[in-house]
């Protein structure tokens, strides 16, 4: 990425960033040489070094990055909080399972009216939802005319047993080919993520709780070090994740002196969760961290993310915006002005390339540079001080659940 210019003995900024990824099963490497490529584009657009090198603290995995940004110094620190294998484990279904899966969590959404209420919110996310239903469903029904045309031929050529017999083996054998298939399809890997928040309704599973205690302590203990901020970053269902955890740790008090907190969300699916029945700790959470004045939360997508609830504001639209409400600062990263035309053109149809293009380089940058959020001499909080929130935000409170009890 470059070499970065002698830092002498100027004067040091430092960062702690803790990244929580959304429902992804694929190792934290992953996000780290995204950020070694993306980084170095980036890098060499704006004008600035940056550069990685291995991570020198214990915990979970992670990076450090040195740069030298506006002519300052800079070192961070970054680490993935994993739940990959939790992820793993949720995916851990049969085709039977799968379908099983995709009832309830049809049900969940159509039987409780959140999915009438979504709809009228993006119509991106939910097209996103509704493709793994809908093609799931076209799988079955494709491999049953399959294994109805194997069935008539076998019992008129020999035996309707056999023909019964053949017939299911051919609907079993296409069902399987498609999920064998379902890396390019992405089916069953978004049917399980969907279910994943609606198999309680809302509420958060108990393995998830228990793990974003341990990553609340790891937070808690970086605010206790000797750095300028402590940068906890969520991306798509990570964003709530991230939501809920600061909220425990600012409710369990923060250390008099302290560094600066900052919440960075990005792509948020949050109203995916919030408009549920059961969801009513996220809920009380979003309230709760709205007011908070120990830290900063700017939340960022944009409409070309098909994918993400763009420009909704997560405590708004939930319902629960309390009187006195500060936050999330809701900005657009504005991918068809911040992309020049002919790297928009290229990316517009890639949806799920698109939902990461928050970690990546943009060719013509406007106030949101992930690099320089991240490894860069200046909080968040500094960054967007004074900024006013994207004009087309929706903060109309739509969710029909809005108990916090």
């Amino acid at each position: 990425m470059g070499e970065l210019v002698d830092q002498g003995a100027e004067a040091v900024f430092r960062r702690r960033v803790f990244y929580i990824p959304g429902y992804d099963p694929v190792h934290p490497r992953r996000y780290r040489e995204l950020y070694r490529k993306e980084g170095a584009q980036q890098a060499r657009i704006q004008g600035y070094a940056i550069d990685l090198k291995p991570k020198s603290l214990a915990g979970s995995y992670g990076w450090q990055v040195t740069a030298r940004i506006d002519n300052r110094p800079c070192e961070a620190e970054v680490e993935v909080l994993v739940w990959s294998d939790i992820v793993k484990t949720s995916m851990e279904r049969g085709i039977a399972g799968t379908y099983l899966q995709l009832v309830r969590t049809a049900w969940a959404y159509i039987g409780t009216g959140a999915l009438f209420r979504l709809m009228k919110l993006r119509g991106g996310p939910m097209v996103a939802a509704l493709y793994p239903i809908a093609m799931l469903i076209l799988q079955l029904l494709l491999a049953l005319v399959l294994g109805g045309a194997v069935a008539l031929v076998g019992a008129l050529l020999s035996h309707w047993a056999l023909g019964l017999l053949a017939g299911g083996a051919t609907v079993w054998a296409v069902l399987l080919a498609f999920k064998r298939r379902d890396a390019r399809i992405l089916a069953y890997y978004l049917m399980h993520d969907y279910a994943y928040s609606a198999q309680a309704r809302g509420a958060n599973p108990p393995e998830l709780e228990a793990r974003m205690a341990e990553f609340r302590a790891r937070i808690a203990a970086a605010m206790a070090e000797p750095v300028d901020e402590v940068l906890v970053v969520g991306h798509s269902s990570g964003a709530h994740l991230a939501v809920s955890i600061l909220s425990d740790l600012i409710r369990e008090g923060l250390p008099e002196r302290r560094p600066a907190l900052s919440l960075l969300t990005l792509g948020q699916v949050v109203p995916m969760v919030s408009f549920l029945p059961e969801a009513r700790r996220l809920r009380r959470d979003l309230a709760y961290l709205s007011t908070r004045e120990e830290l900063t939360w700017v939340d960022v997508t944009a409409p070309g993310d098909g994918c993400a609830f763009a420009l909704c504001d997560p405590v708004s639209v939930s319902g629960v915006a309390p009187e006195g409400k500060l936050w999330p600062l809701v900005l657009s990263a504005a991918f068809s002005q911040s992309l020049s035309p002919e790297r928009w053109q290229l990316l517009r149809r890639q949806y799920f390339r698109l939902h990461f293009q928050y970690m990546c380089a943009f060719d013509r940058p406007g106030h949101y540079d992930y690099f320089q959020i991240t490894a860069g001499p200046v909080t968040l909080g500094a960054r967007y001080a004074g900024r006013a929130p994207s004009k087309s935000r929706i903060e109309t409170p739509l969710s029909g659940f809005r108990s916090v009890a």
